[in-house]
């Protein structure tokens, strides 16, 4: 059973110590401090380099019974174990550690406490949330000396081409001359470590998205390019040390964070809830000139007086054939032009987005009290030959 500080007893998943892949140690998740940094046990002198973490880590499990939850988390191990052991030096563990007693059905002799550091622990978690802060400003202002720096100077991996002055010159040039893009230049920190990072896997002949080994270069070339496989596995923790998105947010991945606004609008219980709703006011423009009003009943009054067109009476008074009528006995049929002159594409299209005279123009029918019929579209030919508009066609034609 587990312990809390708090005295409640809570239920606690299996104990993995993590083991390193084959054929090297595990790659960190965010740049760490120098590799000669020493990190020093909590409870003895015994310490070892912070490259040999794991080693440190084991050490704490076997001789100390003590276990750090989500350590790969913590952006700074050895600032983050060295306070933690001046506190280990001030108050007994149990004050800070959650304990797990194994075998507690057992006999008293077999039972052994195990103690648990995580960020459970108030004091822990605002700590954590301190150094991932510091990280945080730390990366951004290597960001930011990376983007000011006029000395870049590097040859590009897949051509003899050679780029100075700023990282971006080399960036946008693979992206648009190879097809291979890492990311927006500014969105990149660490930018030489990150192109050491792939051009050891291209000296090395492996593919730099499916990771797979070949006999030499051309054949690795032409894998590349006949699989579009130049790009980056993105699902590979060995390239979220490069990109800022990876610091934002204490134990969150760039996945997570880009899905994360998704994921609180689903989840937003008051979803339903339109009270902050703010509408854009009416805006509807003149059919003859480019004055505008916010109203529909403003609109169609500016047209009457300044155009002599009444839109409204139009529509609501006057049925097909009266608007037919309307057109020859005021000459607008005349006015049409030739179909090839607006039969064009971009008059498909409204004018304004959104124009709110033509969305009065549906709205103002759905009162409930017209039926509406759909048309049968089975014989276009017959629609067509029907039209309002091939009979205003025809009609012209015939008064000129």
């Amino acid at each position: 059973m587990c312990v809390c500080p708090s005295g409640q007893d809570s239920i606690l998943e299996p104990l993995c110590f993590p083991e390193p892949p084959l054929g090297g140690p595990s790659a960190p998740s965010a740049p760490s401090p120098p590799g000669d940094a020493l990190l020093v046990c909590l409870l003895c002198p015994e310490s070892a380099p912070l490259w040999q973490n794991d080693a440190l880590l084991k050490h704490l499990l076997l001789e100390h019974q003590l276990v750090i939850a989500d350590v790969k988390l913590v952006a700074d191990l050895p600032k983050y174990m060295l306070y933690w052991r001046r506190r280990f030096l001030e108050l007994p563990l149990t004050d800070f550690c959650s304990v797990i007693k194994t075998n507690a059905s057992g006999p008293i002799e077999k039972q052994e406490n195990y103690f648990l550091l995580c960020d459970v622990l108030p004091e822990d978690r605002v700590l954590r949330e301190k150094l991932q802060q510091k990280r945080l400003e730390e990366v951004l202002e290597q960001q930011q000396q990376e983007r000011d720096d006029g000395s870049f100077r590097r040859l590009c991996m897949f051509c003899s081409d050679e780029f100075s002055g700023n990282r971006s010159s080399l960036l946008n040039h693979m992206a648009r001359e190879h097809s291979f893009s890492i990311g927006l230049p500014d969105n990149i920190v660490y930018c030489h470590q990150f192109l050491d990072t792939l051009q050891a896997k291209l000296d090395s002949l492996q593919c730099l998205y499916c990771e797979k080994t070949f006999r030499d270069k051309t054949t690795l070339k032409d894998h590349m390019r006949k699989k579009a496989h130049r790009r980056i596995n993105a699902s590979n923790s060995v390239y979220d040390r490069f990109y800022v998105i990876n610091y934002l947010e204490l134990g969150k991945s760039w996945e997570e964070v880009q899905s994360e606004d998704d994921r609180e609008l689903l989840d937003d219980e008051e979803e339903d809830d339109w009270s902050d709703w703010r509408a854009r006011p009416v805006c509807a423009v003149c059919l003859f000139c480019d004055d505008q009003s916010e109203t529909m009943e403003q609109i169609y009054s500016h047209m009457k007086d300044a155009h002599g067109f009444d839109l409204h009476h139009l529509r609501t008074e006057l049925s097909k054939d009266g608007v037919l009528r309307h057109l020859e006995v005021e000459g607008h049929v005349m006015t049409l032009p030739d179909a090839a002159t607006w039969n064009q594409p971009q008059y498909y299209f409204p004018t304004y987005e959104n124009d709110a005279l033509l969305c009065s123009l549906s709205d103002d029918g759905d009162d409930g009290d017209v039926p509406v019929i759909a048309e049968d579209v089975c014989d276009l030919r017959a629609l067509q030959r029907s039209s309002v508009l091939s009979q205003l066609l025809r009609r012209g034609g015939a008064c000129s």
